[in-house]
């Protein structure tokens, strides 16, 4: 049953929410500043191998320290088992462990927990589980919409850029019965790159002060070059296929042919969520696609 919170009775709730994580935790917002309160919880996490923690963060994309200090992302990077993506066009917040799960105005942000007025909605249906796993067994008695709000939710991170992962590793005893934990892997480390801005595709400025809505004074890449529509990054061009391989497969997670996108392939500047999978060129640049690329 979904209950209306605010003022001091949310802040408790975020914080429970923290505290009671034994399997997974996601945290999604816009803004991270951790409030002592949530550090100290967070804390006693840090040994607890079999929790999985996803972090998704935005905004600010020129500058995303605005949106999460140094400080409080490498404290993240100390977790054994965390996952840990920036999405820029992020505005939702939403919290949420294997039991309890909270959507609301509040940035994970210690101003906004002292200073705002801020309200959300709680669940305590069980909403989670590993995105590659399929859901708790109990969501199938849920209501729709704590169901649309997993699945929702769950795109949001499948689709937001990974900056860190660290996963735990095992060996097996006992004849491999049982499992010992033996340390974790960083299987991503993109920290550096994403502060140094070193990511943003080079062309995205130049068409950024294009007058698109004249195609025939687009600077137009070369025959074999094209975009990805998720990334922005150059790829060869290929209208069946205009994804880098990286956001193709996260785009596998769902099949959306419809899902809006951030670029056009063949021009490369953001397209405001016109183009997509089944529509991956915008339509003003079309004519002049057919025409390089023989469509």
């Amino acid at each position: 049953m979904a209950k209306f919170l605010t003022g001091n009775k949310l802040n408790s709730e975020v914080e429970g929410i923290l505290e009671k994580a034994y399997v997974q935790l996601i945290l999604i917002s816009p803004y991270i500043k951790l409030h002592e309160r949530y550090i100290s919880v967070l804390k006693s996490k840090k040994e607890e191998y079999d929790l999985e923690i996803i972090v998704v963060f935005g905004k600010n994309e020129d500058d995303i320290s605005k949106s999460m200090k140094i400080d409080d992302l490498k404290f993240f990077t100390e977790f054994p088992n965390i996952e840990i993506r920036h999405e820029k066009r992020l505005h939702a917040k939403y919290y949420a462990n294997e039991s309890s799960a909270l959507i609301t105005s509040m940035n994970l942000y210690s101003f906004s927990q002292d200073n705002n007025i801020e309200a959300g909605i709680l669940t305590k249906a069980s909403l989670l589980t590993n995105l590659t796993g399929g859901l708790l067994s109990s969501i199938s008695g849920g209501d729709s919409f704590e169901m649309e709000a997993f699945e929702y939710f769950g795109r949001v991170i499948q689709q937001a850029d990974l900056i860190y992962k660290k996963v735990p590793e095992f060996e097996s005893t006992i004849m491999g019965l049982k499992k010992k934990y033996k340390g974790s892997r960083v299987e991503t480390d993109k920290i550096d790159q994403f502060f140094n801005k070193s990511n943003k595709p080079p062309e995205k400025k130049e068409y950024i002060k294009q007058d698109f809505a004249k195609p025939k004074n687009i600077s137009v890449p070369k025959a074999v070059s094209g975009y990805c529509i998720r990334t922005g990054r150059e790829i060869p061009f290929n209208i069946k296929k205009p994804f880098s391989e990286e956001a193709y497969n996260s785009w596998l997670k769902f099949k959306n042919e419809d899902y809006s996108e951030k670029y056009c392939h063949f021009s490369g500047e953001p397209s405001n969520g016109q183009t997509s999978f089944s529509r991956p060129i915008l339509k003003n640049n079309y004519p002049k696609a057919k025409e390089i690329h023989k469509l």
